[in-house]
């Protein structure tokens, strides 16, 4: 959006049922696209395949190299490669689902707008104001990790900061940031994203492949002679519950999907896309570490254990690094979560679940900013309280109910197949990909802490009473 004519209309879709039409602003971008139809207030679609990608893997790449190696190679030795492949085929199970729906309904809000317009509004509020909470949840862990990761490089560049507090105030800085950025279009947030993820990927195949031919005895290098599941296949499964929180961003892609490009064609590539190459990441990262150091060594380093490896192969520079590439990590993946959490409160508020003057576009920018204070103002909040390890568990239960809701929706929108329903993608053996990914969603669940499932509940319980008190009048199902 931004510049072009703008065009005052009256006949703007009602969510509510008998509610009077609005009005609708209509825009001409640059390019010729329209940002906003006669259905209602939509975005401006200016990010393409790439910026998608970025988007996914952008989310996703983080714990699964930065946190999890040495916890996971802990509990299941070299096999924790398996575990990791494990979660990326549970993954794959959601992504496709997650594409036919994304290229029959390409609106802002993803998940929530899917379960929606299957399973009814109240299913949808549940869905859809539970992972905007979700998401400040995971922003605030994502700009609390960037604090730490920064403060860990000055102190490995040797920088004395002479005991003075500096994650909260940088994590702090950059959540205004980044929220800003947003604002003022995302065409700048998009291309903020492709030039981290670019470089955060560069460094991370670049030391991965040297890790690799290490492990392989290349450059003189020994592997650790260790069996290749010392714990028994059990633990291969539990691990693989454990580091499922590393895919949970694939479907951010489907949330910013009113801003994706050519999107039949564009979301199944990025959604499909990202999932097989963060899998491929995490499995080689499980593969070099478990190469340098024993398992044992390994668990012992704890959530440091790659920035060791890296140690281990380059001396400090190697390190220094790493640390970097956890850096451009946590900001990618508060980047895209900031860009998402807008665009579930902008659908949310336009289909009368939240009031709707959150679903206002800034003309200048072309962007929700009422949506983007409400979430990114929330996150700073969180981050100046800290302690948000739990929910960050918290986020990850959220999204879960989310996957199997979604795979529950497809196998609904099959059934009723409404008119309108025509996807440019089609799921084969819909019943049975849905079914396993609906199952694999919400067991995992299961073996989450206590802690997180009662928040979780107790969120999605909060989000039903908001719905009966304030939009028990909106119906959605069936309506695209």
């Amino acid at each position: 959006m931004g510049t072009g004519q703008e065009e005052i209309s009256t006949t703007e879709g009602a969510n509510r049922e008998g509610e009077v039409p609005e009005r609708v602003v209509k825009a001409e971008s640059a390019s010729g696209e329209t940002s906003v139809t006669e259905e209602g207030t939509e975005l401006e679609r200016t990010i393409g395949l790439k910026g998608g990608l970025a988007i996914g893997v952008g989310t996703m790449i983080g714990a699964g190299i930065f946190v999890f190696p040495g916890l996971a190679a802990g509990q299941a030795g070299p096999a924790a490669a398996g575990s990791f492949g494990i979660g990326a085929v549970i993954a794959l199970l959601v992504a496709l689902p997650a594409s036919e729906l994304a290229t029959a309904m390409p609106k802002s809000g993803g998940g929530y707008y899917f379960i929606s317009r299957a399973l009814g509004a109240l299913a949808g509020a549940i869905v859809g104001i539970s992972i905007w909470l979700g998401l400040v949840f995971a922003t605030a862990f994502y700009l609390v990790g960037f604090g730490n990761y920064a403060a860990a490089v000055l102190a490995e560049a040797g920088v004395a900061i002479g005991g003075v507090p500096v994650v909260v105030p940088l994590a702090l800085l950059f959540g205004v940031l980044l929220t800003v950025l947003n604002l003022v279009g995302t065409e700048n947030a998009a291309t903020l994203q492709n030039y981290v993820v670019g470089l955060l990927l560069t460094i991370l195949v670049l030391f991965l492949s040297f890790g690799s031919l290490d492990a392989v005895g290349v450059f003189g290098g020994s592997s650790t002679p260790e069996r290749f599941l010392p714990f028994g296949p059990l633990p291969v499964f539990t691990t693989a519950a454990l580091v499922f929180t590393s895919y949970l961003g694939f479907a951010q892609v489907a949330t910013v999907a009113g801003d994706i490009k050519d999107p039949g064609r564009n979301l199944p590539l990025a959604m499909v896309g990202s999932v097989l190459i963060v899998g491929t990441l995490y499995v080689v990262t499980i593969f070099v570490a478990t190469s340098a150091f024993d398992s044992t060594t390994l668990a012992g380093f704890g959530e440091t254990a790659i920035v060791e490896v890296a140690r281990n192969f380059i001396g400090a520079p190697g390190a220094i690094v790493i640390l970097v590439a956890g850096l451009l990590a946590t900001v990618s993946s508060a980047n895209a979560s900031i860009l998402s959490t807008s665009r579930a409160v902008f659908a949310l508020s336009k289909d009368a679940i939240l009031p709707r003057f959150a679903s206002r576009i800034n003309l200048q920018y072309g962007t929700p900013h009422i949506a983007l204070a409400m979430g990114g103002g929330p996150v700073l909040v969180l981050v100046a309280l800290g302690e948000v390890e739990v929910l960050a568990e918290v986020a990850s239960f959220l999204h879960l109910v989310m996957y199997g809701l979604m795979c529950v929706a497809l196998i609904a929108m099959r059934r009723d197949e409404p008119e309108w329903y025509d996807p440019d993608f089609r799921v084969p053996a819909y019943r049975l990909v849905a079914g396993l990914g609906a199952v694999a969603s919400f067991g995992l669940i299961l073996f989450m802490k206590p802690m997180s499932q009662i928040i979780g509940v107790a969120i999605m319980v909060a989000s039903a009473g908001w719905f009966v008190y304030y939009a028990n009048d909106v119906s959605l199902k069936g309506v695209l």
